[in-house]
């Protein structure tokens, strides 16, 4: 599976999950008549929205995965593994984060919306990470892979060749010269 590819899809599923919680702590805290856990809601949604705006830059997004991208192994060949396989390996937490916190925040709302800005600042501070390895990527003419193994463990990945990304780019013809008129 492509490194790129894992980094949208950690992203995509957190952003949801934060829908999902945050959705859950205003049902429950609107039923219960929960105006206090709504106020702190809003006040750590927009706080941790912000600080992941803020904290999620291109030039921090690219700091972060250097060293990632610096261990990954080199190989010529591309890796045979399955898609589905590694994303479950990969991001199983994820789903075990949204039932935990949505089945404790049907009890209590409060947790349903820490969890959601929790979520919130997650998403938005990794936005950036999958432009960054695509730029370089782009930049060296290779693919970063992911090995299959635990989310225990930190992610290791395969650096390959990228095809056709060794040639350069086919010059285009020069313009026809101008027709005079005479």
């Amino acid at each position: 599976m492509l490194f790129c590819d894992l980094l949208r899809v950690t992203v995509l599923l957190v952003a949801g999950v934060a829908t999902a919680l945050g959705a859950v702590g205003v049902v429950v805290a609107n039923r219960d008549l929960d105006t206090a856990a709504l106020i702190v809601g809003f006040a750590w949604w927009t706080v941790a929205a912000t600080a992941g705006l803020v904290l999620g830059t291109s030039a921090r997004a690219a700091d972060e995965m250097a060293a990632t991208l610096a261990s990954a192994r080199t190989t010529t060949s591309l890796p045979s593994q399955s898609a589905g396989r590694i994303m479950l390996q990969r991001l199983w937490p994820i789903g075990a984060f949204a039932i935990l916190v949505g089945v404790a925040g049907i009890l209590w709302p409060q947790v349903a919306v820490i969890g959601a800005g929790y979520a919130i600042l997650i998403a938005l501070l990794w936005r950036r990470r999958e432009h960054a390895v695509a730029a370089i990527e782009e930049r060296d003419g290779v693919r970063f892979y992911v090995e299959p193994s635990s989310a225990l463990r930190p992610v290791q990945l395969i650096r390959t060749p990228g095809l056709y990304r060794d040639r350069a780019p086919r010059a285009k013809p020069p313009p026809p010269p101008p027709v005079e008129a005479g």
